[in-house]
C-alpha cells in the first residue's frame, strides 16, 4: 500500500524523471571514460523506464488522476503545470516499457562508437530525449508543453546527427530540424487562439471554457493541430523528414523515435480532438479518415521499393500511422453521429494499434540494427543467407515481420482487426458522405495488409535467406547477449501482446472512457464493447487462435517427421545450375521482388530506370561483363509541393527585401501604420 501511494503520487513522477536526468548529468561527468559512460547512462535509463512502467501501471490500476503545479512569477501564463490521468499514463507506460529495452540493447551496441565519437554526448542527449517525451504527455499548460516539445525534438535532433561524419546524415537531420519547427509554428498558433478566446493556457481550463471558442476558430485549430502533430507523427505529405532521420540515428534511438516519439503527435491528438475541443463536426473525422488511408496505403508502397532496411522501417512507420489514424478518424466520425459505443471501439483500436506497433517496430529496429552492426551495411541488396551466421536475430526479425503483417496470433493481427470492425460499422452508417468514406477506408487497410505482407517477405528473404552476397559472410557473428535480450523481449512481447489482446482491451476501454467525450456515456459504452466481443456484431478469441497456430505446426512437424522416416534415405545434392557454378547473382534481388509491383503504380511513383551495362573492351559491344538495372522512385512530395514552395517563400522574401530603403523617416512610417493597425485590431 505504501509503494502504491508513492508510485501514485507526484514523488513517483519525479523519481521517474530524476533516474533520467541523473543519467544524463552523469553522461557528461563520466565522458573520458566511454565504458563507463554507456553503463551509468544505460543503467539509469533502464531504472528510470523500470520505474515508469510501473508509475503507469499503477495510474491506471487506480486510476488515479496526479495533478499539480509548481508555480514561477509568470504562473498566469507559465507554470511546471503537470496532469497525468490514464490516458497520459497509457503513453507514459509505453514510453517507458519501448526505452527499457532499447536502453538494455544500447549497452552492447553503443559500444563500436567507443573511441571515434563522444558517448558522453549520446548518453546525455538519450536521457534528455526520454525526459522530453514524457513531459510532453504529462504537460498541463501550453507553454510548459511547448518548452518540453522543444526538448524533445532538439535532443532527438543531435542523436539524430550523432554519426556526423557520414555527410547523409547532416542533411537528415538538417531537414528534421527544419520541419520540426515549421510544425511547432503551426501548433503555437493553435495555442495563442485558443488563449484569446479562454484567457488560459491551462489544459483542463480550456476544456472547461471550450463553449467561448466560436466553431470556425474551433476548425482553424483543428487544421493547425492536425498540421503540428501530424507532422511529427509522420501523416503523408509531412513526412518528408522521417524516412531520412529514422535510418540515420543509432538503432536503439530509431527504435525509440519510430516507436514511440512519432506517437506523441498522436497522443496530443486525442488530448485535443476528443478530450479538449468537444464537441467536433463530422468533417474532422472524415478528413482524418482520408489522411489515414492514405498515410496506410503510401506508406507501404514506398516501404516496398526501398533496398535500405532502415529506411523501409521507416516508411512502415507511416503505413501504421495511417492505421492508427483509421481508428482515431473513425472515433470521431461515430462521436459526431452520436454512436459513443462505436467511437470507444475505434479509439480502443488506435491506441492498441499504438501499443502493438510500439512494440514490434521497436523490434524490427533493432533487429536491423543488429544487421547493420555486423555486416556494416544498410543495403539488403548486399545481404542474404545471414540465417546460418545470426539465426537468433533471424528469428526475431521473423516475429516481428509476421506481427507487423498482421498475422494471428501475434499482436498486430488484433489491433488491425478492431480497426476493420470499426471501419465495418461504419459503412452501416446512414449519413452518405460518411459510409463511402468507410468504404474507401477499409479497402485501404486491406490492400495495405497484403502490401506489408509482401514487403517483409521481400525484407526477410532478401536478408537472412539464400546466398550471402557479401564475400566476407563467414566473418560474421551473431549478436551480443545485451542486443539478443532487447530483441528477445519485445518479441516475447508481440506474442503475448496477442495472446492476452483481450485483457489489454478490456483495460484500454477504461482509459478511453477516462476521456471527457465519453464520460457522460458510460453505461451504454461498456456494455456494447468487451475485450475483443463486439455485442451483436463480431468476436474473435486470441486464446483459440493460438491453440490452432501451435496445433498446426505440431501438425506439420508430426507429418514431416513421419513421411521422413526411418525406412526413407535421405540424398543432399546441390542444387541443378546448368552446368555452371550456382552463384548470389542467379538469386532474385530485392529490386527485383518488388519491381511487378511498383510497374502497377507507376501512376503514383513514378519511378525511373537506369541501365548501367560493363563490356570487356570497346570492340565487344554484344558479350557485355555485367549489367545493372537501378531502380529509383522520384519524390514528388518535394518536386511538386516543397521545392515550389521553398521557391515561392524565397521570392516573396527577395521582394521583401525592397521595404529597407535605408531612409529613417520611411521606418518611422512603418512603425507608425503598425501601430494604427494595431490600435484598430484591438477589441
Amino acid at each position: 500500500m505504501i509503494i502504491t501511494d508513492i508510485l501514485t503520487s507526484q514523488i513517483g513522477f519525479f523519481i521517474m524523471l530524476s533516474f533520467f536526468a541523473i543519467g544524463a548529468v552523469g553522461s557528461l561527468a563520466l565522458r573520458k571514460n566511454d565504458t563507463a559512460t554507456n553503463l551509468w547512462s544505460g543503467i539509469f535509463a533502464m531504472a528510470g523506464s523500470l520505474w515508469g512502467v510501473f508509475f503507469a501501471i499503477a495510474i491506471i490500476l487506480t486510476k488515479t488522476t496526479l495533478a499539480f503545479t509548481m508555480k514561477s512569477d509568470m504562473a498566469s501564463l507559465f507554470s511546471l503545470s503537470f496532469h497525468i490521468d490514464m490516458l497520459s499514463a497509457f503513453f507514459i507506460f509505453t514510453i517507458s516499457l519501448i526505452t527499457f529495452f532499447c536502453s538494455v540493447y544500447g549497452l552492447g551496441y553503443v559500444r563500436h562508437y567507443f573511441k571515434n565519437y563522444d558517448i558522453g554526448a549520446l548518453g546525455f542527449f538519450y536521457n534528455t530525449f526520454i525526459i522530453g517525451m514524457l513531459a510532453v504527455v504529462s504537460a498541463n499548460n501550453g507553454i510548459f508543453f511547448l518548452v518540453a516539445w522543444e526538448m524533445m525534438s532538439v535532443a532527438s535532433y543531435f542523436l539524430v546527427i550523432y554519426d556526423h561524419k557520414d555527410p547523409d546524415n547532416i542533411k537528415a537531420g538538417f531537414l528534421y530540424l527544419v520541419m520540426t519547427h515549421v510544425a511547432t509554428a503551426f501548433i503555437v498558433i493553435a495555442f495563442l487562439l485558443l488563449y484569446k478566446y479562454t484567457g488560459t493556457f491551462d489544459l483542463q481550463l480550456i476544456k472547461v471554457y471550450i463553449s467561448l471558442v466560436p466553431p470556425h476558430i474551433k476548425d482553424a485549430v483543428f487544421i493547425l493541430a492536425l498540421i503540428g502533430f501530424g507532422t511529427k507523427a509522420g501523416v503523408i505529405p509531412f513526412h518528408v523528414w522521417l524516412p531520412g532521420a529514422h535510418p540515420a540515428a543509432p538503432s536503439h534511438v530509431s527504435a525509440l523515435m519510430s516507436g514511440v516519439m512519432i506517437k506523441t503527435g498522436i497522443y496530443m491528438m486525442i488530448r485535443i480532438f476528443l478530450d479538449i475541443l468537444q464537441p467536433v463536426p463530422l468533417w474532422w473525422g472524415l478528413f482524418i479518415l482520408i489522411l489515414g488511408s492514405l498515410s496506410s496505403l503510401l506508406g507501404v508502397l514506398y516501404a516496398l521499393t526501398e533496398h535500405d532496411l532502415k529506411k523501409l522501417l521507416a516508411f512502415h512507420s507511416i503505413e501504421n500511422i495511417g492505421i492508427i489514424l483509421l481508428g482515431l478518424g473513425s472515433s470521431l466520425v461515430f462521436l459526431s453521429l452520436g454512436m459513443p459505443s462505436l467511437s470507444l471501439l475505434g479509439l480502443v483500436a488506435a491506441l492498441f494499434h499504438t501499443l502493438n506497433h510500439a512494440t514490434f517496430k521497436s523490434l524490427l529496429f533493432l533487429s536491423a540494427g543488429s544487421v547493420i552492426n555486423a555486416t556494416h551495411t544498410r543495403n539488403m541488396e548486399m545481404l542474404g543467407g545471414l540465417i546460418k551466421y545470426m539465426p537468433q536475430t533471424a528469428f526475431f526479425f521473423l516475429i516481428g515481420s509476421m506481427a507487423i503483417s498482421a498475422l494471428p496470433p501475434f499482436n498486430g493481427f488484433f489491433s488491425e482487426w478492431l480497426t476493420f470492425q470499426s471501419l465495418f460499422h461504419g459503412i452501416a452508417v446512414q449519413d452518405f458522405s460518411a459510409k463511402w468514406v468507410f468504404i474507401a477506408a477499409a479497402g485501404s487497410l486491406a490492400f495495405t495488409g497484403g502490401l506489408a505482407l509482401a514487403c517483409f517477405v521481400k525484407a526477410f528473404g532478401t536478408t537472412f535467406l539464400a546466398r550471402s552476397r557479401s564475400q566476407k559472410v563467414h566473418l560474421i557473428k551473431e549478436s551480443s547477449f545485451s542486443l539478443r535480450f532487447g530483441m528477445g523481449a519485445l518479441a516475447l512481447l508481440s506474442i503475448l501482446f496477442g495472446l492476452f489482446s483481450g485483457t489489454i482491451t478490456s483495460i484500454l476501454t477504461r482509459v478511453v472512457n477516462n476521456l471527457q467525450a465519453f464520460q457522460n456515456t458510460l453505461s451504454p459504452v461498456s456494455s456494447s464493447f468487451q475485450g475483443l466481443k463486439i455485442a451483436g456484431f463480431s468476436s474473435v478469441s486470441a486464446p483459440f487462435l493460438s491453440g490452432v497456430f501451435i496445433f498446426v505446426f505440431i501438425v506439420v512437424l508430426l507429418a514431416v517427421k513421419w513421411m521422413i522416416n526411418k525406412n526413407q534415405k535421405v540424398h543432399v545434392g546441390n542444387t541443378w545450375d546448368c552446368g555452371s557454378d550456382l552463384t548470389p547473382k542467379m538469386e532474385i534481388t530485392s529490386t527485383g521482388f518488388a519491381r511487378s509491383i511498383l510497374m502497377i503504380f507507376k501512376g503514383i511513383l513514378k519511378p525511373s530506370i537506369q541501365h548501367e551495362t560493363e563490356y570487356h573492351d570497346s570492340q565487344s559491344r554484344y558479350l557485355p561483363k555485367s549489367r545493372m538495372v537501378t531502380l529509383g522512385i522520384k519524390n514528388i512530395y518535394m518536386t511538386y509541393l516543397y521545392k515550389p514552395l521553398h521557391k515561392t517563400i524565397a521570392l516573396l522574401s527577395d521582394r521583401a527585401k525592397t521595404i529597407q530603403s535605408g531612409n529613417i523617416n520611411v521606418y518611422i512610417l512603418y512603425v507608425f501604420v503598425a501601430l494604427l493597425a494595431a490600435l484598430t485590431l484591438v477589441k
